[in-house]
């Protein structure tokens, strides 16, 4: 099969951090040659040093920053439904070991083996993103290797990723198989939560917040809390599960606020649930004039920062957050705030946290920096790819 691949080689001497591991060759990396410009985007490569030695197989896109995404470190492997089946099983395993129920990240792209690729499992159904031109040319043999080993009811694919927009590719949704249940139960912590897969924020429930909640909720016993940019009320059922004196939850998105309405009435916990719409910042700077005060104030917003572009705007954004949130923590409160924009590495956005927290007058204590949940590993050579950072702070 390999004779049959295009050659790509790299420039003299940017093979050796992908001889290392290194799973990505940027464009500037890459030996343009007219062939290589002339390579339909998602073309399957040979990989080559400039002496022609095989690096593997990639994925090439001549119009993405990356140009390259390694799939294979072995140039005689074909990327068929055994291949893929070979990959899910690693996956597959790993999760199982991990939470007692199908409800997890199955695929976290290159950590997993399968480059900017996302497959979310909800029971029986999964959602999944083929962010690149590469993927979208061989999701036949890995959809076929997902449905005979899981054997779904419900096959999605989320085309809404940003990704995919800044690799030339469209958004929107295709269903492959049977219907989504709408809404979808998540079976989380004791819990079981709703989601829409179709039309919802990223596949529909945000599984790398698992660990985090959990850590939250058993802070949560006795306490008013605030749960902000609730979506469909991860954190606050969960901290009400836990014994919360009472739970606020505030969120602009109707829909999102339904589910959390109906999961909160389904768990019991409507009593101590309650649920406002209501734009965040509008809304913390509202209960603070009120003189709201809260014991355990959360805020877990989406991300500020698309691009670099936008990188001073959304720590800005951070700052005011954390001065707005610290404001509505009670005198010995704590105070849990996350950032999912992966240009804002953990360093800016702990300082802008800070910062914030210096604006209101108050004085801090970080008890806890976390990421995500184990079913977004990470992939040792490619921090950059990190995106998700929460601190836990005490507030004197």
């Amino acid at each position: 099969m390999t004779q049959s691949l295009p050659a790509l080689t790299l420039l003299p001497g940017q093979h050796r951090r992908v001889a290392q591991g290194y799973p990505w060759v940027y464009s500037n990396e890459v030996a343009m040659t007219a062939e290589a410009k002339a390579l339909p985007a998602g073309s399957l490569v040979q990989l080559l040093t400039d002496k022609g030695e095989s690096l593997g197989l990639g994925l090439f896109n001549r119009n993405a920053l990356v140009a390259v995404r390694l799939i294979s470190r072995t140039a005689k492997q074909r990327p068929d439904a055994a291949f893929f089946t070979k990959i899910l099983n690693r996956a597959l395993t790993l999760r199982q070991a991990l939470y007692p129920a199908p409800f997890y990240r199955l695929i976290h792209a290159e950590a997993d083996g399968l480059p900017a690729v996302i497959v979310d499992r909800y029971g029986d159904s999964l959602s999944v993103q083929l962010n690149t031109p590469g993927m979208e040319l061989l999701k036949e043999p890995l959809l076929e290797a997902l449905q005979s080993l899981l054997q779904p009811r419900c096959l999605l694919l989320n085309d809404s990723a940003s990704l995919r927009a800044a690799e030339g590719l469209p958004d929107g949704e295709r269903l492959i198989l049977g219907q989504p249940e709408d809404p979808h139960p998540v079976e989380e912590n004791g819990l079981t939560c709703l989601a829409r897969l179709s039309g919802g924020q990223k596949t529909g429930w945000f599984f790398d917040q698992r660990e985090n909640r959990a850590w939250v909720a058993g802070l949560a016993r006795g306490r008013r809390v605030l749960d902000a940019y609730c979506y469909a009320g991860g954190f606050a059922l969960n901290a009400a599960k836990a014994g919360a004196a009472a739970v606020l939850g505030l969120d602009r998105s109707e829909s999102a606020l339904a589910l959390a309405r109906e999961a909160a009435a389904g768990n019991g916990l409507e009593a101590t649930c309650r649920f406002e719409r209501e734009e965040v910042f509008g809304g913390l700077a509202r209960l603070a004039r009120e003189g709201a005060r809260f014991d355990l104030a959360i805020v877990d917003p989406p991300a500020f920062v698309k691009g670099r572009k936008d990188l001073n705007q959304g720590l800005k954004g951070y700052r005011k957050l954390a001065r707005l949130a610290a404001q509505v923590t009670a005198p010995q409160g704590l105070l849990f705030i996350a950032s999912c924009s992966q240009p804002v590495d953990a360093k800016r956005f702990g300082e802008a946290v800070a910062l914030g927290l210096q604006d209101a007058g108050r004085q801090s204590r970080i008890l806890r920096v976390s990421g995500a949940a184990a079913d977004h590993p990470l992939h040792p050579l490619l921090p950059e790819s990190s995106y998700l950072t929460a601190l836990t702070l005490a507030l004197d």
